[in-house]
């Protein structure tokens, strides 16, 4: 794994000597892009910080892993291919993100559900199919998919914590925490880096930034969030300013193919089996990585009027909805966020 450091600016000097700001950039943890931003006396400095921060999402990326095993760890793989068979002794990490997601469960009403990987394995295979031969691509069964929706029940996950261990009670069901894991992973190392010195930066793992603190001259951090529109010349379609708090995007953009010129993406509506075509997509701005991970899955497989009802029942949550012909809704308080 490489990790590449480049020298962006001198910021300012301060009392006990001048801080520098770095960005540090690595790839292939959680399959996607880091990037780390933040600020230190020396390169030497920050480098010693980003490595700490690489080795933690290592070890989440390979706990949280759904296929592969790794050596030494029993992972989200070792409990799917021990369902039915026998619990599985875990690391606390595993038991506190599966307490999470059911948690997640309740509030989404079942739209993020970590047991729906019987229904999420089969659309995978279908897209990595399609995607390595596209004149061929197909759309699964629908029978194939209820059947798999008979092995999602979350609350077959049976969670022991006194001794550690996890089990699936059903031999089908499989877990998949795509639509959180990599969420919660990214607040638990947000939450590290305070622990080791890191006031002020920014945590970037794909579609999850997270906002450490402000920039060094007092300003908020500001991001821009993406626009699903890919062929654009205009990169971002909106820009925010953040402090202490966390941007997480899903759309259709990200993994998907196409049969007969529909585009199918990876986030699947619990309730039909099928992708959701509401939205190009979701932005969720929260103080936890984790529920904005959640709730960004949630919201993007609601219609706007529920979405938006049920994000602004909720406090320190906020939400933006990029419409397929590019128009843009907003939660009741998201503005307050946007850029000047």
């Amino acid at each position: 794994m490489t990790i590449v450091f480049l020298l962006v600016f001198q910021v300012c000097d301060l009392p006990f000597g001048k801080m520098t700001r770095y960005t540090a950039t690595f790839l292939d943890v959680f399959d996607t892009r880091t990037e780390v931003v933040g600020y230190a006396k020396n390169k030497e400095d920050f480098l010693a910080q980003v490595e700490l921060l690489k080795e933690k999402l290592i070890y989440y990326h390979e706990l949280y892993d759904i296929y592969q095993d790794h050596e030494g760890i029993n992972n989200i793989k070792t409990i799917n291919d021990r369902a039915g068979i026998e619990p599985v002794v875990v690391d606390r990490e595993i038991i506190d993100l599966l307490k999470y997601s059911k948690e997640m469960y309740e509030l989404t009403d079942g739209q993020v559900n970590v047991a729906m990987g019987s229904v999420l394995s089969i659309w995978h295979d279908y897209r990595e199919r399609a995607l390595a031969d596209p004149e061929h691509a197909k759309v699964p069964p629908m029978e194939r998919l209820q059947e798999a929706a008979d092995h999602t029940d979350i609350h077959q996950i049976v969670i022991d914590e006194s001794a550690s261990t996890v089990y699936l009670t059903d031999k089908e069901m499989s877990l998949d925490v795509g639509g959180i894991g990599k969420g919660y992973a990214v607040q638990k190392v947000v939450d590290y880096a305070k622990e080791i010195g890191m006031e002020r930066g920014l945590i970037s793992v794909g579609g999850n930034v997270c906002a450490i603190g402000e920039r060094i001259d007092g300003t908020m951090w500001r991001l821009g969030i993406q626009n699903p529109d890919l062929e654009s010349d205009i990169k971002y379609v909106q820009k925010v300013d953040l402090k202490d708090k966390c941007v997480v995007s899903s759309g259709n953009y990200q993994r998907y193919y196409e049969v007969d010129g529909k585009r199918y993406c990876h986030i699947i509506d619990s309730d039909t089996l099928m992708p959701a075509d509401y939205f190009a997509a979701v932005s969720i701005i929260t103080e936890d990585s984790g529920m904005a991970d959640a709730l960004s899955t949630a919201v993007y497989n609601m219609p706007l009027s529920e979405g938006r009802a049920f994000v602004n029942r909720m406090e320190n949550v906020e939400a933006m909805w990029i419409m397929e012909d590019g128009g843009i809704e907003y939660s009741e308080n998201f503005e307050t966020f946007v850029a000047e």
